[in-house]
């Protein structure tokens, strides 16, 4: 009997998938375990798998979004109905809803709408601006790619130009790049083209239209129900972090591995939730979680937003350790590879900008956290201690508290225990 291949959920806040490319065409004998299609999550591109034997006898999506649940595929034995095998998935499913949209269940997809168009008033359809910016054309000088061959070939240091795309209309594929790792050709072969600058005083400019990718419309979501259903709250405050810059100086002329002062924030946050439990907690709607581990999520950037990898048990861990995680993870996380198990079960979150040059700013919480860690640059400055004046190495932090779970009282202590943690850095040790 033909099996309906659906769309699965393949994260924990996925609601729809972008079907990205097909890497099987209809007709194609396939086996369970092979690769059928390249789907954007929210998360990351990820690679559909067969469960099934047998022959793809129909492709109801070949591009663009799909709800969760929704019919994309049809595999079965050759000359067997897909469409009755589609009608009684229909007919047996808990809504309607879940159906994938009409326009996308024909057999060829309506030309999609120019990734980049004049100023308009009038946007394109979702799933046409969904198949624009998966497949841009060539005239704008993007290169066609899938998002899982661009991150392989940015892992394997390759550049997009010497590879040559056999997907629809020349797009670079993952086997594209697998063929090239294994027969390399030489790009001193290929001419690159000649830049040309604009006439000064010419107006060149013209809006762009870029379908939103999952990752961003999860995004959106979560936080825009965060911040204007949890009531926020924010304190600050100063910390000297002059031992702790002379401490981790020390401690990185000892070891092998550099630790960095966000390694030293995670460690000492972890230190203060412990002694202050009702900070590493969850609001649940009708009841209030204290969570039994110390779960911290650490904000890291990708091209196409935030992704949160969670240090698990941080508390236990020691700096070496954390510095180790939190390098793998976020390296991961900017190529998308994390899995939905290193993205999910977070207590607190930290968001550090003082990198990017940040004094101080506040966060929006990350669900279902109560509270989330805003963490701004050392800045040398003058300070008085004891009625003197001296340098000091100053750097501000920001709690931003669900008030629905924490009072004021409750994260003033917080932060006073993980001032004393960071501007006593030996008892981070202890």
């Amino acid at each position: 009997m033909a099996e309906v291949i659906k769309m699965p959920r393949m994260s924990d806040t996925m609601e729809e998938g972008v079907i990205v490319a097909w890497l099987v065409k209809e007709g194609e004998t396939v086996s369970s375990g092979d690769t059928l299609a390249e789907v954007e999550t929210d998360k990351a591109t990820m690679e559909l798998d067969s469960y099934f034997d047998g022959i793809l006898l129909h492709i109801a999506v070949k591009e663009g979004a799909v709800p969760i649940d929704g019919v994309i595929a049809v595999i079965g034995d050759k000359g067997e109905d897909w469409k009755a095998a589609i009608a009684e998935a229909e007919k047996s499913a808990p809504s309607s809803k879940t159906e994938a949209p009409e326009a996308q269940k024909t057999e060829s997809v309506a030309p999609p709408a120019p990734a980049v168009a004049q100023t308009s008033n009038v946007a394109a359809p979702p799933h046409q601006m969904a198949a624009a910016a998966i497949s841009q054309s060539t005239s704008n000088g993007r290169i066609k790619i899938s998002p899982l061959a661009r991150s392989m070939a940015t892992e394997a240091g390759i550049a997009l130009e010497d590879i040559s795309g056999t997907g629809d209309h020349g797009r670079i594929v993952k086997k594209d790049v697998e063929a090239f790792l294994k027969n390399p050709t030489s790009a001193a072969t290929r001419t690159a083209p000649i830049p040309t600058l604009p006439q000064l005083g010419t107006v060149t400019g013209i809006d762009e239209e870029v379908a939103v990718s999952q990752m961003r419309k999860t995004i959106a979501r979560r936080l825009g129900e965060s911040k204007f259903s949890a009531p926020h709250f924010y304190l600050t405050i100063e910390i000297n972090m002059t031992n702790t810059w002379d401490s981790r100086k020390r401690l990185n002329e000892v070891s092998d591995v550099k630790i960095s002062f966000n390694d030293l924030v995670v460690k000492a946050v972890a230190g203060a939730l412990k002694k202050h439990p009702k900070v590493n907690s969850s609001w649940l709607g009708d009841k209030i979680r204290y969570n039994g581990n110390i779960n911290i999520g650490v904000a890291v950037a990708v091209e196409d937003g935030l992704l949160v990898p969670v240090i698990r048990n941080a508390d236990q861990k020691s700096l070496s350790y954390i510095n180790k995680e939190v390098r793998i993870l976020a390296d991961k996380a900017k190529v998308k590879k994390l899995t939905p198990d290193e993205m999910q079960g977070n207590t607190f979150t930290i968001s550090n900008l003082g990198m990017f040059g940040i004094e101080e700013f506040t966060a929006i919480i990350n669900p279902p956290d109560a509270c989330i860690l805003a963490v701004g640059g050392i800045i040398e400055k003058a300070i008085v201690e004891k009625g003197e004046i001296k340098a000091g190495r100053m750097m501000k932090v920001t709690l931003s508290c669900d008030h629905r779970v924490v009072d004021g009282a409750t994260g003033s202590q917080f932060l006073n225990t993980l001032k004393s943690l960071l501007e006593d850095p030996i008892r981070l040790l202890v």
